[in-house]
């Protein structure tokens, strides 16, 4: 291991002896695990009054029992807004609140007992059997409570959960409340997506011994064909304890071990973590598997943490995995859809993760926030690059209490993400106002702390300031930038965006000598509507503006500074109600539903020319249908 990521890998694992862990919830020899995912039961506050059920204490009512609130049943996980069928559900500003029961059972009984929320939009108060248990007031990021002692072993326990979805100014995002006339209470945001809220993602109980692995952060390093994996293990509850850490491989096999709490596992010819068609075996992931023994010989505790092999670095014209140049074929998304709003939906994530690979992409960033444990596991298996994005968007007015609550948002998502090989950049916000001049300082500090948390992945904020107006630019490793010539730039005139294009992105370059991504592009597309010639909202007009930017970016690309292309968005998805929204925002290759429209089969064979041309990739059989033989040819053969 150099020197210099030895220094790395001790910066970073101190954020292991400074936080909680919050290590995804596995069950093993040591730890029992229980879902709280289901039907619970649920109501919400009058508008007019948003404090009425701390004021009538709903924590310490049954709401099995009472007459007195209005109780429905709500599914966990999933957002509340588009379960119901009125529009007061929908548009809910302020707290609403959530209960079910749920067995301890006695076996548990000196054990460490735990409640994890995998997330909850946005601010939650808990209780457990009316006493309190915990707070968290960031979405999409996972929090946990010891409730060890207010728990009943043997019988039957009552969680009741506030959610609150008000967005204020010092919230991550942010977002302004009026109270209208009526008296009700009225959110507005200057983000382009539904503020879907509620418990959204998994809620489980589990166990661990009172000695216990609290938290691992795993560095690796590469020598030619040999692996380095550098370890840290943070232990709660006693240091008299002994330990195994052990490395196994996609069969079972264990390939190295060692007995100290933080060390290097050297592995010799090892598999390397390679992006998707960038190696015939992509994503390939160890276990690292860590038990801790008592002086007697007995396991006291068990967990095994998926690893990938990898390297990350960068310079001013590149973004290199494992020492080769990368060049990134992906998308914005959006946690969405139909009636569950953001609530985890399996086959969705693997429906979406199915379409990726058809199209030939290999990335995607979170827009605009951290995405589910889940998604972000299975990139990791299929090896897709994710620029990892805190759920800062439109960001302005930057005070004092910002900063703090974005630097908060960013430890908690480092925090999470920090060991997953798919996780290969760091975005600190989307679109925030950096023509301001406080922008500098604000960027300036929040730079500095993703960096003091893990300099091994390169930072970037995503701007749609012009390259001369911006502020942050100086701080970041990689420039990423939203364009929209054609769109809300010169509407419709599709002549002008090759030049502009490439004007801005190469103006990035020489302001900060730094690589480009063009993290969003696109059209607004109506699902069958048709236009000969093109005209917007047509998808031939979506095809025809494609093309245009694909060629300023295959110029761009011979420039040698430019490393990806991104298109927004994947899929359609809701936004709040605006005249400018048919229902949502349009700009999906896909529907809502994941039905291609016809940019995506455009879309898809770009990607795979480039996965040819740059990955040596085998395109497959279906990219072309067949057309035409030419007889006169055939005959002359």
């Amino acid at each position: 291991m150099s020197k210099e990521m030895l220094i790395v890998f001790v910066a970073i694992s101190l954020l292991g002896g400074t936080e909680c862990g919050i290590l995804y919830p596995r069950a093993s020899e040591s730890r029992e695990l229980v879902t709280l995912d289901g039907l619970w039961s649920f109501a919400s506050t009058n508008d007019t009054n948003p404090f009425q059920g701390h004021v009538e204490k709903w924590y310490d009512i049954d709401f099995r029992a009472t007459d007195d609130v209005e109780i429905r049943a709500m599914p966990v996980p999933a957002s509340y807004n588009d379960v119901g069928t009125d529009s007061d559900l929908r548009d809910h500003v302020g707290p609403v609140w959530y209960q079910r029961k749920f067995y301890v059972p006695a076996s548990w009984d000196g054990l460490k007992v735990w409640i994890r929320f995998s997330s909850v939009c946005r601010a939650a108060e808990v209780w457990v059997n009316g006493e309190p248990a915990t707070t968290h007031d960031i979405g999409h990021l996972p929090f946990q409570a010891d409730i060890s002692s207010i728990v009943v072993y043997g019988g039957e326990n009552t969680i009741t959960v506030a959610v609150d979805n008000t967005l204020l100014e010092a919230t991550i995002p942010q977002g302004i409340v009026t109270t209208l006339e009526s008296g009700r209470v009225k959110q507005t945001y200057t983000f382009d997506f539904f503020n879907y809220a509620g418990i959204d993602r998994p809620v489980v109980l589990y166990t661990t011994p009172q000695t216990y692995i609290d938290d691992v952060t795993v560095i690796t390093d590469i020598d030619g064909t040999n692996g380095f994996v550098n370890y840290s293990v943070v232990v709660e509850g006693s240091d008299t304890v002994t330990a195994r850490v052990s490395l196994f491989d996609k069969t079972g096999n264990e390939v190295v071990s060692d007995t100290v709490l933080q060390g290097t596992l050297f592995v010799q010819s090892a598999n390397l973590w390679w992006p998707y068609l960038m190696d015939p075996n992509p994503g390939y992931l160890y276990s690292l598997q860590i038990q801790l023994i008592d002086p007697s010989g007995t396991l006291i505790d068990k967990y095994s943490l998926p690893i990938g092999i990898r390297t990350i670095t960068w310079d001013s014209k590149s973004v290199k995995i494992n020492d080769k140049p990368i060049y990134l074929r992906g998308f914005g998304r959006h946690e969405d859809s139909d009636i569950k709003g953001k609530g985890l939906d399996l086959p969705l994530i693997i429906r979406d993760h199915n379409l990726i690979k058809w199209i030939g992409a290999n990335s995607y960033r979170t827009s605009h926030y951290p995405y589910a444990e889940e998604i972000m596991d299975l990139a990791d298996e299929l090896g897709i690059m994710i620029i990892d994005e805190s759920p800062s968007v439109n960001t302005e007015n930057f005070t004092s209490e910002l900063l703090e609550n974005h630097k908060k948002s960013l430890t908690e998502l480092i925090q999470r993400d920090k060991n997953r090989p798919g996780v290969i950049m760091w975005s600190a916000s989307n679109e925030p106002q950096t023509e301001y001049e406080e922008s500098e300082d604000y960027y300036r500090q929040i730079v500095d702390h993703i960096k003091s948390l893990d300099a091994t992945r390169p930072v970037t904020v995503v701007n749609a300031q012009a390259p001369d107006d911006d502020h942050s630019g100086q701080f970041l490793d990689v420039a990423c930038c939203n364009v929209y010539h054609g769109w809300y730039e010169e509407p419709g005139d599709l002549d002008v965006v090759v030049t502009e294009v490439v004007k801005v992105a190469r103006r990035w370059n020489e302001l900060h000598d730094i690589p480009v991504i063009m993290t969003e592009y696109g059209a607004d597309t109506l699902e069958g509507f048709h236009y000969l010639p093109s005209y917007m909202w047509s998808e031939e007009f979506q095809n025809n503006l494609l093309s245009k930017y694909w060629q300023a970016f295959d110029q761009m690309r011979q420039e040698g500074f430019f490393v990806g292309e991104m298109i927004w968005n994947f899929a359609d998805f809701r936004t709040d109600q605006s005249f400018i929204r048919l229902g949502g925002n349009k700009k999906g290759i896909f529907t809502r539903n994941r039905q291609p429209k016809a940019s995506a089969h455009l879309l898809r064979k770009r990607y795979w020319a480039l996965a040819q041309d740059l990955d040596n990739a085998e395109v497959p059989d279906d990219l072309e249908d067949y057309i035409y033989e030419s007889t006169t040819l055939r005959d002359e053969l």
